[in-house]
């Protein structure tokens, strides 16, 4: 009986002595990539292109033809890595000349307010729309005045909340009123709309985002106004004051055209019909220069590819960079990157997807198919004790919409979480530069899903 007891000791100990030392390699490879993010990392100057010499990247603008481009020449310089493009169909839309909306008090002009049509807003003519302002707050408001509305100029002023920890969850609960609003007070007869920014700041710069038309409904003028122009109207018009805005627009909508994801990958040494994804969309608004929205996202995932290659990791699965195109007006992309998936049968163990910005690296959110979500989760929550030391939780949650395609793949769907509470600074408006990225941060970022990507390779998720 002692010698049975020594030996299941003796076993046990067995078994924690190849834990700890797998734990500690784990540690020193976590450790490894850290240090080559931040020595040897490519994010920052890749994202320093995309924002600065091509810019803004509207799906099928000239500039998403730049991007398209320069990423695929950059991913097909890196050690070991295929490179190619994979077509998909996107909606075009320009801009056109500057809108303009301006604020009249009986008849006279006392305000011309900074602002930026929504995408997919329709346009006037050369003399634009005047009409008297009416304010709400929610699409229902705008039922219950139904053809009230006929002739006149909406204005949806529903604020963030600010007492929401996470912004993303502020930005939830507002957000409707910029993707339905319009459209909801087209059919009753507006003229035109103006919508609050989508921030929970108080300044003076619009944030665009897209706004949708269904087929039926002829798009009406969509513009964005900022918070301050809002709080400053609101105000206005609680005084009683006659207050009209003249609103001129020449958006354009052209229709559909052939565009490109652009794809890169490490090929698996033991499983290669099995791919770790990590991605992020290229094309951005058409101002600023798309850097956290989500040049970051994307740099980030041709990183991955480029740390693994630093530290000499051969993958066991094939790790495939992905970056999307058309995530702000349709998700033609992530749609068609799926229906490629689907008709391959390419497993995708996991998909990871960036696009929260360029900020510090916070943790991962996590979903999949109910089959298999628990043992998933409670394989990737064996690794905390690996990730906790770089400031990494894991939660439950939502993922990303370009990856959202695949849940029914029965893969991990990840969505990256940098730190969110300046995100909101720079979403969709000119702000959105490479000045406002700090390159320790970005780096850190990549390093982070590089480190999830080398668990799960390692590991897998049963």
């Amino acid at each position: 009986m002692m010698r049975k007891s020594i030996t299941l000791i003796s076993l046990l100990f067995l078994a924690w002595s190849i834990t700890q030392a797998q734990s500690d390699d784990d540690a020193f490879v976590l450790k490894q990539i850290h240090t080559a993010a931040l020595e040897h990392g490519k994010a920052y100057t890749w994202l320093t292109y995309l924002s600065e010499e091509v810019g803004g990247r509207l799906a099928g603008s000239p500039q998403s033809k730049q991007a398209i481009a320069y990423t695929f020449g950059e991913l097909d310089k890196l050690d070991n890595v295929a490179a190619w493009k994979q077509k998909c169909t996107v909606p075009v839309w320009e801009r056109g000349e500057k809108e303009q909306v301006i604020i009249r008090q009986n008849g006279n002009i006392v305000k011309t307010l900074d602002v930026l049509a929504l995408g997919y807003s329709g346009s006037t003519k050369r003399n634009g729309v005047q009409a008297s302002i009416v304010e709400v707050h929610s699409l229902d408001e705008v039922d219950t005045l139904g053809f009230a509305l006929d002739g006149k100029i909406v204005f949806y002023n529903r604020p963030f909340e600010v007492n929401e920890m996470n912004p993303f969850h502020g930005y939830g609960k507002a957000v409707d009123q910029r993707v339905y609003g319009p459209a909801k007070a087209a059919k009753y007869g507006a003229v035109a709309c103006l919508v609050r920014s989508m921030t929970p700041n108080y300044d003076d710069v619009p944030h665009t985002g897209v706004t949708i038309f269904p087929d039926d409904v002829e798009p009406i003028p969509a513009i964005a106004i900022t918070t301050n122009d809002a709080t400053w109207l609101s105000n206005e018009l609680k005084r009683k004051v006659r207050t009209d805005a003249t609103v001129i627009t020449s958006c354009k909508a052209k229709g559909n055209f052939k565009s490109y994801n652009v794809i890169g990958e490490l090929t698996g040494s033991v499983s290669p019909d099995t791919v770790i994804l990590i991605g992020g969309h290229l094309d951005s608004w058409d101002v600023g220069g798309g850097a956290h929205d989500d040049g970051a996202g994307c740099v980030q995932a041709m990183d991955v590819l480029n740390l693994l290659n630093q530290i000499g990791y051969t993958p066991r699965y094939t790790i495939r960079a992905v970056l999307f195109m058309n995530e702000e007006s349709g998700l033609g992309g992530g749609k068609a990157y799926a229906d490629s998936a689907r008709t391959s049968n390419t497993f995708h163990l996991a998909a990871i997807e960036s696009d929260a910005g360029g900020f510090t690296p916070r943790g991962f959110s996590m979903e999949a198919d109910p089959e298999v979500f628990t043992r998933y989760y409670r394989k990737a929550s064996d690794w905390l004790p690996l990730l906790e030391p770089y400031g990494l939780t894991l939660s439950q949650g939502g993922s990303g919409a370009d990856i959202g395609p695949l849940k029914s793949m029965k893969g991990l769907l990840v969505g990256f979480k940098p730190d969110p509470q300046r995100y909101f600074d720079f979403h969709h408006t000119r702000n959105d530069r490479i000045q406002n990225v700090n390159e320790r941060e970005l780096e850190l970022g990549a390093a982070a899903i590089t480190s999830l990507v080398y668990l799960i390779d390692k590991y897998g998720l049963e």
